[in-house]
C-alpha cells in the first residue's frame, strides 16, 4: 500500500526508546515516509545508524546544525503528523510551558502552532507519572489539542509493577492512522462492524463453527477508525484495538448485542452460523459413552441482519455480505432484496477464506455495481469504506 503521507517520529531519553524500531517498521510497512528526531539524551538508548537503515532518511538531532534550511520549520512543513514515542516527563513539562531549548521541543512548538495533529505516548517510572505536576502538564497539552496514548499497567525497568509502560506498539500505530486520515465530518457518526465466524456450542468444550478468520472485518473496522468513525465491534474474535470490541459467541449472542446498539452504518462482515445445537450438553461428551454414533439435531439460527435491518431507521445504512461458490451476483442481489439492505458485498468461497486478498462486487440498492479487482483485503476495506459510507 502507498499512503504517500509523511510521519515526524520524535524519540526522547527513555529505555522504552528501543520499541521505536518496531513503530517505525509498522510505518514502513505500511507505505509510510519516516523521519526521526531525537533528543540528544535519546542517544544513550537507539542508535542513529539503525535508524536511519530503517527510514532511509537522515536522523535530525542537534538544534543548530547548519543546514540550507531551518530544520525545525522545514520538518513541520513536511510532516503530515507528529509522534513522540516515547515522551519523557522531562520533555512533557518543556512543551507544556513551550520551552524550545533543543531540536525536537523547538519542533514541538512549531508543530503545535500549525495545527496538525500530535500524538504523545509517554513512558515513565510510575511515580514520575503520578506526579500530580506531570499529570496537570499532560492535562494542559491536552487542553492545548495533543493527543495522547495513555500509558500501561505492568512491570516497569526499574523494577516495579505499576503504570508507566509505553502503549502498546499497534495501538500507537493505529491512532497515527487515524489521525492522518481522519475526516471531522465522520466524528459524530457510529460505525457497527460485526467479525468473525460465530460459534455454536455442542457441549462444553466443542462447537460448530465456519472458516472465517475476521480478516475482512478487521480491516474494515481499522479503515472506519481511520476516517474518524465512532466505531465499536462485535466480534467472536479476540483482538486489541483503540476502538471498544463487545466479544460474542453465537447468532443468538450477536443478534442480542445488535438491538442494543445505535448506529448510522452497520457493516456485517461476520460469518453468522445458519444454524445452532439444539440439545446442547452441559457436560463435555465422552465417547466412551457413546456406542456406535452420535447425531446432533441443529435447528436454524434467526437471520440476524435482516433481523435488525426489519426495525432500520431512515438515517442508518446497513451493508450486509454474501459468499457462494456459484451464481455469486444473482444470489447477492436476491439478498440485498430480501433482507432490506442497503448495499451487499459479494466474494466467492475460492479468494475470501482464510487469505490476505480478495476480489469483491459491490451491488447497491439502486442496482449499481461496482467491482473491485484482486487485492489486499485492508485495500479492499478502505475502497469499500469510501463507496458505502458517504
Amino acid at each position: 500500500m502507498v499512503n504517500t503521507k509523511n510521519i515526524l517520529l520524535g524519540i526522547t531519553s527513555s529505555i522504552a526508546s528501543y520499541k521505536a524500531y518496531e513503530l517505525i517498521r509498522l510505518y514502513k510497512k505500511n507505505g509510510f515516509n519516516v523521519k526521526v528526531v531525537l533528543t540528544e539524551n535519546a542517544l544513550n538508548f537507539v542508535s542513529p545508524l539503525v535508524l536511519e537503515t530503517l527510514t532511509a532518511e537522515k536522523v535530525y538531532c542537534k538544534q543548530f546544525d547548519p543546514r540550507v534550511d531551518v530544520e525545525h520549520i522545514s520538518l513541520v512543513d513536511w510532516a503530515d503528523v507528529f509522534v513522540v514515542a516515547p515522551i519523557s516527563a522531562n520533555t512533557i513539562s518543556k512543551c507544556s510551558f513551550g520551552f524550545a531549548d533543543n531540536l525536537l521541543t523547538s519542533i514541538f512548538c512549531a508543530f503545535l502552532g500549525s495545527k496538525k495533529p500530535i500524538l504523545l505516548a509517554p513512558a515513565m517510572n510510575k511515580d514520575m507519572y503520578n506526579n500530580p505536576v506531570i499529570q496537570e502538564n499532560i492535562k494542559k497539552l491536552k487542553s492545548n489539542g495533543c493527543y495522547f496514548m495513555d500509558c500501561e499497567v505492568g512491570f516497569l525497568a526499574c523494577g516495579t509493577n505499576g503504570v508507566g509502560r509505553l502503549a502498546d506498539i499497534d495501538l500507537i500505530f493505529q491512532k497515527t492512522k487515524r489521525l492522518i486520515f481522519q475526516k471531522i465530518e465522520n466524528n459524530n457518526k457510529k460505525v457497527i462492524v460485526t467479525i468473525g465466524g460465530t460459534r455454536e456450542k455442542i457441549d462444553s468444550v466443542r462447537y460448530i463453527s465456519n472458516y472465517s478468520s475476521g480478516k475482512m472485518g478487521i480491516s474494515l473496522a481499522d479503515w472506519a477508525y481511520n476516517f474518524g468513525y465512532d466505531v465499536n465491534v462485535i466480534s467472536s474474535i479476540d483482538f486489541s484495538r483503540n476502538y471498544p470490541i463487545i466479544k460474542v459467541n453465537s447468532a443468538l449472542e450477536m443478534l442480542d448485542e445488535l438491538k442494543k446498539q445505535e448506529f448510522d452504518y452497520l457493516i456485517m462482515a461476520a460469518a453468522v452460523g445458519d444454524f445452532r445445537v439444539d440439545n446442547v450438553s452441559e457436560f463435555k461428551i465422552s465417547k466412551e459413552d457413546i456406542k456406535d454414533d452420535f447425531q446432533l439435531k441443529l435447528v436454524k439460527n434467526p437471520d440476524v441482519v435482516k433481523t435488525i435491518a426489519q426495525t432500520k431507521k431512515e438515517n442508518q445504512k446497513i451493508i450486509g455480505f454474501c459468499l457462494a461458490d456459484k451464481d455469486i451476483i444473482n444470489c447477492a442481489k436476491n439478498k440485498l432484496v430480501n433482507k432490506n439492505l442497503d448495499y451487499i458485498i459479494a466474494n466467492d468461497v475460492q479468494t475470501a477464506l482464510n487469505t490476505d486478498k480478495n476480489r469483491v462486487t459491490i451491488i447497491e440498492k439502486s442496482g449499481k455495481i461496482i467491482n473491485i479487482e484482486l487485492d489486499s483485503k485492508d485495500n479492499i476495506a478502505k475502497k469499500i469504506l469510501e463507496v458505502v459510507c458517504d
